[in-house]
């Protein structure tokens, strides 16, 4: 029987794939995107930032989020809004009852809000991270106020002007449940202790110039890293994605495939400025392993 006689398949068919029920046909197309190769030789596994580690380093980097709030009719309200972020992360935000929003958070305190990566160029914003927080608004008083007109005047520079008008009111989202998504195939829910007691990776900032530096000089570290810590000793290119406080992300082109790997650096960096060391000492630690 050719394949053109051949029955269709049911489209109510479904494979799971990482949570997903992926139709059949697509089934392929679906593994292919989400499958990983194993590495050639056994490597210990990479440490990669917490979900609550992505959910403060998002929040930290950004400025701007959707803030939900619940009108008198008890339908959802999604602004876009201003916030700066609290020692613990909380978010912060001064809001004129002028807005929808601050008029629905007067008279119901439950909120969330919504931020996500910026999109690099030629990436899909699919396969970016975002992060919802959610809780209740309270209108912080002493020194919790003092701390949020001092954090939020921080991000936003108009804030010293009109956080004193008498239609601005200053609040604090209270955070109760936490979501990150990381891309696909990775997300988590984190709770609001190990929220609070996370750090934003202090290499964010400098995370996209980094990567780019990498690329562009020193293709053949990275080729080092993914054959000598990576473990795909088959590896023929290699390119970073991505870089934080704990090691490299790489995208390999390897005769089985293209695939991921993950590289850790020896110690995690705690200082803004401590990736070009960090890599420096990978590579002295690649050409050991690699002797």
């Amino acid at each position: 029987m050719s394949s053109s006689d051949a029955a269709p398949q049911d489209p109510t068919q479904t494979i799971d794939m990482g949570g997903h029920g992926v139709p059949v046909g697509m089934g392929s197309a679906a593994a292919e995107l989400m499958a990983q190769l194993p590495p050639l030789v056994e490597v210990p596994v990479a440490r990669k930032r917490s979900a609550a580690e992505e959910a403060r380093t998002i929040l930290a980097a950004n400025v701007t989020g959707a803030l939900a709030t619940l009108s008198a009719e008890g339908d959802p309200w999604a602004s876009i809004v201003n916030y700066g972020v609290l020692a613990d992360g909380s978010p912060v935000f001064s809001l004129s009852t002028l807005a929808q929003h601050g008029r629905n958070l007067k008279r119901d305190q439950r909120a969330s809000l919504a931020v996500s990566e910026s999109v690099p160029p030629a990436r899909d914003p699919a396969d970016t991270g975002r992060v919802t927080v959610a809780g209740v608004a309270e209108e912080p008083a002493g020194g919790r106020l003092e701390e949020a007109r001092r954090i939020y005047e921080a991000a936003i520079a108009s804030a010293a002007i009109f956080g004193d008008f008498v239609d601005f009111t200053w609040w604090v989202l209270k955070v109760e449940r936490v979501r990150w998504v990381g891309g696909f195939g990775r997300m988590d829910s984190v709770g609001p202790e190990s929220f609070a007691a996370a750090e934003a990776d202090p290499v964010a900032p400098s995370a996209p110039g980094a990567i780019a530096h990498l690329n562009a000089d020193h293709a053949d570290a990275l080729l080092l890293f993914a054959r000598a810590l990576g473990g795909h000793t088959d590896a023929e290119a290699a390119t970073c994605v991505g870089a934080d406080r704990y090691g490299l992300d790489l995208d390999l082109v390897t005769p089985r495939g293209r695939t991921g790997a993950r590289v850790g650096f020896e110690e995690p960096i705690v200082e803004p400025d401590g990736l070009r060391a960090a890599t420096v000492a990978m590579v002295s630690s690649a050409r050991d392993l690699a002797a």
